[in-house]
């Protein structure tokens, strides 16, 4: 009778096991699925700044040039020098961050790097900024909208390129296949002369302002790359304030290097001439390089959050999703002519984006399955 008893017991207890350990799962496949949703959300939300900010500044950027604006630096200034305005958000951070903190007793305490390390970081993407704003902004000189966005396209190439050797990034057919077509795309442009629309320039500019956008294409690709290699090696750390460091820090450098460049240049000295001259009027011609300056910065809060929430390679993935935007919006606002060449490289740009989303979905879907 005793025997039976324990036995008894003993199945219950067994049982109790059983359905603790399937109530720790069923929590566990929930908290996932939320903490699923919260990302996707996230990106979302970083998405819908990097596309309107990236549109619009690209817009506002050609109608300076359109409307009378001719100076390089200050094109390239005021794609950096916006950032002041994201000073207030660190107040929305530390006040989260301290509501976090008060709330989580199981605090992982990581070795912030050394103020030396940090300084070097900061200070050489800046300086790679700079150069990389420079060049984007003669090859919009030089380039119709259109033109300009489509070989812009080429930097998930270069992204990709440099995330093989510095992200460990893999490279599976559909992604190979996303970087033929992206390459395909930007080189037909090579047998494209923006000679009407929102530009008139020679064959020798043309190529001067083809060549300068590849090359920025090249170096936003190596920027994007080394900004994740920062984000795991040398900050570890994945919080919105870590973000607008990123941003700052790296935008003042970027700031003072233009302003050398500036004077130096003597554009400074033309400045108040080219205002005076500014088709739209004294006002507006601030008012566009005000825009021009927000818009860069809401640009950078959406391609630094999807680095830290995904990757390099997906925040450029997700700036190609804007090629189709833009030059539509050229051919509206600045009558940019889409000729044959320009559709043709457009589809096979989208089809290397739509390639590069589907092995991202396939990548989603076994690390579910992996879960499950």
């Amino acid at each position: 009778m005793g025997e039976a008893t324990e036995i008894q017991l003993q199945i219950l207890d067994e049982n109790k096991l059983d359905e603790n350990s399937a109530e720790r799962k069923t929590n566990g496949i929930m908290s996932q699925s939320k903490r699923s949703y919260k990302w996707w959300l996230l990106v979302a939300i970083y998405t819908l700044f990097l596309l309107a900010g990236q549109s619009t500044a690209t817009l506002l950027g050609r109608l300076y040039y359109d409307k009378g604006g001719n100076s390089k630096w200050l094109a390239t200034l005021v794609q950096v020098a916006g950032f002041p305005i994201l000073i207030p958000l660190y107040y929305l951070s530390s006040y989260k961050s301290s509501n976090h903190n008060t709330n989580n007793s199981n605090i992982i305490i990581i070795n912030p790097p050394s103020v030396l390390l940090l300084s070097g970081m900061y200070s050489g993407l800046g300086v790679l900024l700079a150069a990389d704003c420079l060049l984007y902004s003669v090859g919009l000189l030089y380039l119709s909208v259109s033109t300009y966005s489509i070989i812009c396209a080429s930097q998930l190439a270069f992204n990709a390129l440099f995330s093989f050797f510095l992200n460990s990034q893999k490279f599976t057919p559909f992604i190979i296949n996303s970087l033929v077509l992206l390459t395909i795309s930007s080189a037909l442009l090579v047998f494209q002369n923006d000679s009407s629309g929102s530009t008139s320039v020679s064959k020798g500019k043309y190529v001067i302002g083809f060549v300068c956008t590849v090359a920025a294409s090249a170096g936003y690709g190596l920027m994007m790359s080394l900004t994740q290699f920062c984000f795991q090696k040398i900050l570890k750390k994945e919080t919105f304030k870590i973000v607008l460091d990123m941003i700052v820090y790296q935008s003042l450098v970027a700031t003072l290097v233009i302003f050398v460049g500036l004077f130096i240049s003597g554009e400074s000295g033309n400045l108040g001439r080219e205002m005076e001259g500014f088709k739209m009027g004294k006002s507006s011609y601030v008012n566009v390089l005000v825009c021009i300056a927000i818009g860069w910065q809401v640009f950078s809060i959406g391609a630094v959050g999807l680095i830290m929430e995904a990757s390099s390679l997906f925040s450029n993935v997700i700036g190609t999703l804007g090629l189709p935007i833009v030059p539509v919006f050229a051919m509206v606002f600045f009558h940019d002519p889409m000729t044959g060449i320009k559709v043709i490289s457009m589809v096979l740009a989208i089809w290397g984006f739509v390639s590069y989303v589907y092995q991202h979905y396939l990548d989603d879907r076994k690390s579910e399955t992996g879960r499950v």
